[in-house]
């Protein structure tokens, strides 16, 4: 079991940055890939990026040059760096946990945290 608590979102301007923390508890954080995702109103959720045990990292097409993923395996934290915001960036953001094993899987993930860009 892991809990996902997500905090660092809010209103900004566009050109503007915010930077998002999961922080993790009650698993083994360093076995999990590590995910960030949002959703707009009236949208399917969207992957913004991921980060896998190895530090290996993938961004989807519309964040890349703009936002970092990365994580602290000591402090069991994950984050996303944004940068250069625009207003279609808005959504509530969501952080993944996904463990995957011969036969089964373990995907957890946060309540959520709302990121807003308008001037």
């Amino acid at each position: 079991q892991v809990e996902l608590v997500e905090s660092g979102g809010g209103l900004v301007q566009p050109g503007g940055s915010l930077r998002l923390s999961c922080a993790a508890s009650g698993s083994i954080f360093s076995l999990y890939t590590m995910g960030w995702y949002r959703q707009a109103p009236g949208k399917q959720r969207e992957l913004v990026a991921t980060i896998t045990t190895g530090d290996n990292t993938n961004y989807a097409d519309s964040v890349k040059g703009r936002f970092t993923i990365s994580r602290d395996n000591a402090k069991n934290t994950v984050y996303l760096q944004m940068n250069s915001l625009k207003p279609e960036d808005t959504a509530g953001y969501y952080c993944n946990a996904r463990r995957l094993r011969p036969g089964r899987q373990f995907d957890y993930w946060g309540q959520g945290t709302q990121v807003t860009v308008s001037s």
